[in-house]
């Protein structure tokens, strides 16, 4: 059957994989709960005609915060097919983002996934007069729960059944789906409106280029309201990709382990954790296992595609993947086929690391506003290549600018910004082109490479450009620094503010009896600043001489969402940052008057 509308998943459910018992699952009193295609449809249609009954509408805004869970599912399926456009919301954003997406996206609704949540967002519910009525997916005081909505939903049915198929029949592949509030790395969030056709092109035509079929299962933890967990949460269901939602950020290894599942979808920072945490696992062993150990990840490093490295590599491979590469798959589970890396660049280490192991990545690009792919290495070769993020998807039309700007259009292109046509204008061209504000270009004329992004590429005050992303990335392989910010526009020289692997540091610290009372002592410590040196230097050698960081500062605190340095998609957050720092920011350059915070 065709797709055009992203509830047209569940009819194909029903033709195609309605022997399933687990289309989608989720864990509750520590027990998996497996639902098949039947139920998935049927929980939706049941939300749908409680909606109706309640008064909404095709059109109407409902605001939802929930986690990971096969509840998102239904209630976003139920959304689609009443008409109602989904507003999906960080469980993790500053209470301030939430008063200004309660109040710019017009919902009159809003449903949360339980008393933690509700109670957090309660404030900025109180301060709009938009929202009218609060719904939950687990039982919260005072609010209508999903299980009261399901017995609604079952007693209207019959009242909604016929008005529900003519409201599924009038909507349109152009029909406006969701709005999508960006995660405000350069500030206030804008609402971006995607229409079913964005999302449904943009899955089709992703789920060409991987081998998972209905036979496999993945595990999901990034959050389901990102565009990029959303478009792949419908093209495994569009494939009859079985899904199982993880408990929690910290039971992912564990779920993995217990569901041996086939791939999952992740950030490019999982993916440095756990090959620092292979570093440390070969730093326990000692004698020649450590040395086998460490030979291994030297190999994997240096793997090239198709066999490239030659026999001789190829022999050595084999010997230590039984010796090595083995374990580390059954660290994940035995049967990890495909990784999906998106949200920022990927080290190209990693990629070779990974492959070489056995478990194939695939690196994407593409914003909220593309829906979001715009290019995506595939499964096999020659379609793919390291330090690239692979060929341009199909139905995506892409163009570089004579500034080097990667400009993107095509079936997945939004429908711009929601009360906001004239900020839609300054970012698609009279040529209907979306100006990504990335910086790339195609190798070889086939292969799209992220190089900056376009605002973030500053100038030093003798005239040579600093592409901070680039320096950055090379900063974050070593297992010293969790984190790090180059700065340095209009200044004789570039610098950088280092936010510490702290678990490491502290291993580190107790080896090699460093006493500290805390962090914030311990990044006084002559020991330690020699050790950060050490590690500068080390990236400085690989740098062109006026990108070679000539001053830093360690800071004391970790980076994250919730403090603030880091979105929600954990790219830095510069405008906080700046201001966050702008003492340390002033001393390394001397009080200088040229340090600009950004706009």
């Amino acid at each position: 059957m065709e797709i055009t509308r992203t509830f047209d998943l569940l009819d194909q459910y029903q033709e195609k994989y309605s022997s399933k018992n687990d289309v989608l699952a989720g864990k509750k009193d520590n027990q998996w709960v497996l639902y098949n295609a039947q139920q998935y449809k049927e929980k939706a249609e049941l939300l749908s005609y409680a909606l109706m009954e309640k008064g909404y509408k095709r059109g109407d805004k409902i605001v939802t915060v929930i986690t990971n869970r096969p509840e998102w599912n239904f209630i976003d399926m139920a959304l689609s097919m009443v008409g109602i456009v989904h507003v999906p919301v960080y469980p993790t954003i500053s209470l301030d983002d939430y008063t200004h997406i309660l109040e710019h996206s017009d919902a009159s609704c809003i449903i949360v996934a339980d008393k933690f949540l509700y109670r957090k967002i309660k404030p900025a519910v109180e301060k709009t007069t938009k929202i009218k009525e609060a719904f939950s997916v687990n039982a919260v005081e005072n609010l209508t729960n999903f299980e009261e909505l399901y017995a609604l939903g079952t007693r209207v049915k019959d009242k909604h059944q016929e008005q529900l198929e003519q409201t599924k029949k009038e909507i349109t592949e152009e029909d406006l789906l969701t709005i999508i509030y960006t995660s405000g790395t350069t500030g206030t969030p804008k609402g971006v409106m995607l229409s079913h056709k964005n999302l449904v092109s943009n899955f089709i035509s992703t789920s060409k280029v991987q081998p998972l079929k209905h036979e496999n299962r993945i595990l999901s933890f990034l959050p389901l309201c990102h565009v990029y967990e959303r478009m792949m949460n419908l093209h495994f269901q569009y494939l009859g990709v079985s899904i199982y939602y993880a408990e929690s950020l910290g039971t992912i290894t564990t779920d993995i382990k217990e569901l041996k599942v086939d791939g999952f979808n992740t950030v490019p920072r999982l993916l440095e954790k756990i090959y620092d945490k292979l570093v440390a696992s070969g730093k326990d062993l000692s004698g020649i296992k450590k040395k086998i150990y460490f030979r291994a990840i030297d190999i994997a490093l240096k793997f090239e595609l198709n066999k490239a490295n030659g026999p001789w590599y190829e022999f050595r491979r084999k010997m230590y993947d039984k010796l090595v590469y083995s374990k580390w798959r059954e660290a994940l589970g035995g049967n990890v086929k495909i990784i999906v890396s998106g949200g920022s660049a990927l080290q190209p280490r990693l990629a070779r690391l990974f492959w070489c192991a056995g478990m194939r990545v695939m690196e994407g690009y593409g914003l909220t506003e593309t829906s979001p792919v715009i290019a995506v290495s595939h499964a096999e070769y020659p379609n793919l290549k390291f330090g690239t993020v692979g060929p341009i998807l199909e139905h995506v039309d892409v163009k570089i600018a004579e500034d080097g700007e990667i400009l993107a259009k095509g079936s997945n292109l939004m429908k711009g910004y929601y009360k906001d046509p004239e900020y839609t204008a300054t970012v698609i061209d009279d040529d209907g082109y979306f100006h990504t504000g990335d910086v790339g270009y195609l190798d070889e004329g086939k292969f799209l490479k992220i190089t900056d992004r376009k605002k973030e590429i500053f100038k030093l005050s003798a005239g040579k450009y600093i592409a901070p992303q680039i320096i950055e990335n090379k900063f974050r392989e070593s297992i010293f620094i969790e984190q790090v910010m180059v700065v340095g526009e209009n200044e004789k020289f570039a610098s950088a503010l280092i936010s510490p692997n702290f678990n490491h540091l502290h291993f580190w610290a107790s080896k090699h009896k460093v006493h500290y009372r805390d962090n914030e002592e311990m990044i006084t410590i002559p020991a330690v600043m020699k050790r950060f040196q050490k590690e500068v230097a080390q990236v400085n050698r690989k740098l062109s001489q006026h990108e070679q960081i000539k001053r830093f500062r360690l800071v004391s605190e970790e980076w994250g969402p919730q403090t603030g340095e880091l979105s929600p998609t954990l790219k830095l957050k510069r405008n906080f940052i700046y201001r966050k720092y702008e003492d340390l920011l002033h001393d390394i350059y001397k009080n200088s008057d040229k340090l600009l915070l950004k706009d």
